[in-house]
């Protein structure tokens, strides 16, 4: 469903704002290892969250990436899916039809319309903040 860039952005965004709670900035080798992800990709895709302020950068001996507190709760799924992967998600055809829309729908257009419109609004109310505690919880896990 999300591209892979946008799998490993949501791990490596939780994962930041479980450090960034500790008050602990994370390498990006620490990333990478964590969520499975190719370094040099991992810093493409960390670079894409960065640039759209979901998380800060910082260079030198000491740095590495954080969130500030005050994402933790305002940051949802949906930003992160938006800095990298767009809102192609909401927009596209289950069968992937170019000309598909509700005049001229194709067969699966109206249920997976229903799923697209519900996946939204997941992505849109769902925070960081939800996702750190529940891994701080050990209701969910980051890891495989």
């Amino acid at each position: 469903m999300f591209s892979k860039a946008c799998e490993y952005g949501i791990k490596a965004t939780v994962h930041i704002c479980i450090r960034s709670q500790q008050h602990e900035r994370v390498s990006l080798k620490n990333i990478a290892e964590k969520i499975d992800s190719p370094i040099a990709f991992t810093a493409k895709i960390l670079q894409s969250l960065a640039k759209n302020d979901i998380i800060n950068s910082s260079k030198g001996a000491k740095g590495g990436y954080e969130m500030s507190e005050d994402n933790f709760n305002k940051i949802t799924l949906l930003d992160i899916v938006k800095a990298i992967d767009g809102d192609n998600i909401y927009n596209g055809c289950g069968l992937g039809y170019k000309n598909c829309n509700a005049k001229k729908p194709c067969p699966m257009h109206f249920q997976f319309k229903s799923i697209r419109d519900d996946l939204k609004k997941m992505l849109e109310t769902t925070t960081l903040q939800e996702l750190a505690d529940d891994i701080n919880e050990g209701t969910s896990f980051l890891v495989r």
